[in-house]
């Protein structure tokens, strides 16, 4: 079963984009024991995939026909729903050798050039997924917090204003962190202690209101 845009899923999805059906069914035999693949024959096709679904990452052929990689990438990193999706740009051999700045400078997080080993490929594709995944926890977690401040707890005293406010500060902080390291494809320093750490303040806070 897909699971909707920003809905939250143990499940990490993969997108593959290329006109050729013979790369896609290459793409999918190494990947697939990994997690989900979804297929796209365009960028067209791609970006409507994104906006249904959330991916852990994205793996986009260059050399297409209408909406070419560059094009397709700089498109998915221009829309909210999808711009902290990590992609991975792929082309052949004999290129020309600006496309990988090019390709980088459009948000591409890696550019690969065909013929891969399988095994590379497998293993940054499965950072992506792993990053994913964790983020998810986490994210999940950012959004228990934020759903506890907005329910738990009450109006605070004007002493005490000063702490609800810092703990939503560092919420929105932890949040925009975790949007960060999905798309650069990194993971935040110390995160999961910081979360840690906003939960027991919002504990203190509530149990400093006697509830």
């Amino acid at each position: 079963m897909t699971a909707p845009r920003g809905a939250a899923s143990d499940t990490s999805s993969i997108l593959i984009v290329d006109d050729m059906e013979e790369n896609l069914v290459a793409l999918e035999a190494v990947l697939g024991s990994l997690a989900r693949v979804v297929r796209a024959h365009s960028g067209e096709e791609a970006l409507k995939a994104m906006l249904r679904q959330d991916f852990a990452v994205a793996l986009i052929d260059v050399l297409m026909p209408g909406m070419n990689g560059f094009e397709t990438a700089a498109n998915i990193k221009g829309l909210d729903q999808t711009k902290d999706i990590p992609i991975i740009l792929l082309t052949g051999a004999a290129v020309d050798p600006n496309y990988a700045y090019r390709g980088y400078t459009v948000g591409a997080a890696d550019f690969l050039i065909k013929p891969f080993d399988p095994w590379l490929l497998r293993t940054k594709v499965n950072v992506f997924l792993e990053l994913h995944r964790k983020n998810r926890q986490l994210a999940d977690q950012a959004e228990q917090l934020t759903r506890l401040l907005a329910v738990d707890v009450p109006a605070q005293p004007p002493e005490e204003q000063h702490r609800l406010a810092d703990v939503e500060r560092q919420l929105a902080q932890v949040k925009s962190m975790l949007r960060d390291g999905e798309r650069t494809g990194t993971e935040p320093s110390g995160l999961a202690d910081r979360i840690a750490a906003l939960e027991q303040a919002i504990g203190r806070l509530v149990e400093g209101s006697g509830r």
